[in-house]
């Protein structure tokens, strides 16, 4: 069994058989981290961060589930001085980079973001992938851009999420930013992603506080016979997967 929590705004947490993902902690108003491992006190913690924006990047990680073995997997646009000189066990990724293992027999490997840093698909030992795409994302607000600037915004995503499909056909589980204030185009990258990829699991993100449009799955999603959607919008909200 697999729990998805959803901490805040594109930060979730993703509870393994003896392993607890944490990806872009940004808050946790919901205190959902800490229960959870008060409820595992034998698990291990990876945190996934996917670049260096205040809104997915908050250093008071360094200092969350010390009494948990930790490991951490930043983008290598966060910068070294921002890491606690304290022995913890780092590894940066770009993308492109060679997987990493990680705890629990799991493996990640960074891929390539329209903004900042990178997105990450970790797989476990069975085959199983679990995708954040941080900031990866069809960026663009096409009743105020230009043609060639909608047309270049689709082309860097087309490229990058072309390269993941290659790679990883089919996925469990994918956090993917639906962000409102795009408006009519919120659910463009999302659509695209899921018609290259087989997502089994689909969650939106990066919606803030309206979450109506990214909740609204039929808008944007094609595969309802194969993507099963959930609509985790308040911080604390969970969902089990078999």
């Amino acid at each position: 069994m697999t729990k998805v929590t959803y901490l805040d705004h594109s930060g979730f947490m993703v509870t393994l058989p003896g392993v607890v993902l944490v990806f872009d902690y940004y808050r946790d108003p919901a205190n959902a981290l800490h229960k959870e491992l008060e409820a595992h006190k034998d698990y291990e913690v990876v945190f996934l961060v996917s670049h260096h924006h205040p809104d997915h990047f908050n250093n008071e990680i360094f200092d969350l589930a010390q009494n948990h073995k930790r490991t951490f997997v930043l983008s290598d646009d966060i910068f070294s001085k921002l890491v606690p000189d304290k022995g913890l066990q780092v590894a940066w990724l770009k993308a492109g980079d060679p997987s990493v293992s990680l705890p629990g027999g799991l493996s990640v490997k960074a891929f390539g973001s329209t903004d900042a840093g990178v997105s990450y698909a970790v797989t476990d030992a069975d085959g199983n992938v679990i995708f954040h795409a941080g900031d990866l994302n069809d960026w663009h607000w096409e009743a105020e851009s230009t043609q060639k600037e909608v047309e270049k915004a689709h082309n860097a995503f087309e490229v990058i999420a072309n390269r993941i499909a290659a790679e990883i056909p089919q996925m469990k589980i994918v956090m993917f930013p639906v962000d409102t204030r795009l408006g009519a185009d919120m659910g463009r990258g999302a659509r695209e992603f899921t018609a290259k990829v087989k997502v089994a699991n689909f969650f939106p993100m990066h919606f803030g506080k309206q979450s109506d449009g990214a909740c609204d799955f039929k808008a944007y999603i094609s595969t309802p016979d194969v993507t099963r959607c959930y609509c985790l919008d308040h911080p604390g909200h969970t969902a089990e997967i078999d």
